[in-house]
C-alpha cells in the first residue's frame, strides 16, 4: 500500500516514517506553498535516509488565510492547524491509499482529532494514521536519539520544509519581522541529517 506521509525533515516525522515503513510503501511528501525553497531540505533527508520523495504545492489562498487568522489571533496555532489539515487534504487527494503525519500524543498543534480522521479517510477512501499518536515527547526524544542524527537550533536558524516556515516568511513580507516575535513563540525546530 502506498503512504504519503507529510514530511518536513525534522525528527517527528521522520520518525514516523522509520516505523510505517515495514508495513507501508512509504513516500514522504512536503506539502507547500512556494514561498520559500526550503522543501530542498526535506528532499536530501528523504534522500539521506533513503525514503522516495514528492512535493505537493498547497492552495496559496490557505496561507493567505492561515496568515489572517494569526493575525486576528495574536498567536499560530489556528493558521498552523488550517494548515496542517489542507495538507492532509491535499495528499490524500493525489492517489496514495494511506495518509499519516509524524503528530505526537502531546502536541498542542497540529493535532487531528477522531472525528477529522474519520471525515478525511470517509471522504477520500484512505487511511489516515499517526503512529507517534501514543508516544510522548520524552519517549519520541529517547527514540530519536537513538535512531537519527539530529541538528536542533531556534526556529528562525534551523531550515525544514514545513508550514511555519513558509507562514513565518510570509508574514515577515507582509507585517514585518517585529510581528514574528510577538506571534511566533521561541521554540527549537530539528532538522534530520542522517540514520544511525
Amino acid at each position: 500500500m502506498r503512504l504519503g506521509l507529510l514530511y518536513s525533515g525534522g525528527k517527528d516525522s521522520t520518525l514516523a516514517a522509520l516505523l510505517l515503513r515495514e508495513f507501508y510503501d512509504v513516500t514522504l511528501v512536503t506539502a507547500h506553498f512556494g514561498i520559500t525553497d526550503d522543501w530542498e531540505h526535506a528532499r536530501e533527508t528523504a534522500e539521506t535516509t533513503g525514503f522516495d520523495f514528492e512535493r505537493l504545492e498547497l492552495d496559496p489562498g490557505v496561507a493567505t488565510e492561515a496568515v489572517d487568522r494569526i493575525r486576528e489571533d495574536g498567536f499560530p496555532r489556528n493558521g498552523i492547524q488550517l494548515v496542517h489539515q489542507h495538507a492532509l487534504e491535499t495528499v490524500a487527494a493525489n492517489g496514495f491509499d494511506a495518509v499519516a503525519d509524524g503528530t505526537r500524543r502531546d502536541d498542542r498543534v497540529p493535532t487531528v482529532s477522531r472525528a477529522q480522521a474519520q471525515s478525511l479517510e470517509d471522504r477520500h477512501g484512505v487511511d489516515y494514521i499517526a503512529p507517534l499518536s501514543g508516544f510522548g515527547r520524552n519517549a519520541v526524544d529517547r527514540l530519536v536519539d537513538a535512531t537519527l542524527d539530529v541538528t536542533v537550533g531556534p526556529s528562525e536558524e534551523i531550515t525544514r520544509a514545513d508550514y511555519e516556515a513558509e507562514l513565518r516568511a510570509l508574514i515577515a513580507d507582509r507585517e514585518g519581522e517585529r510581528a514574528l516575535e510577538q506571534w511566533f513563540p521561541a521554540h527549537e525546530q530539528t532538522h534530520v541529517t542522517g540514520v544511525r
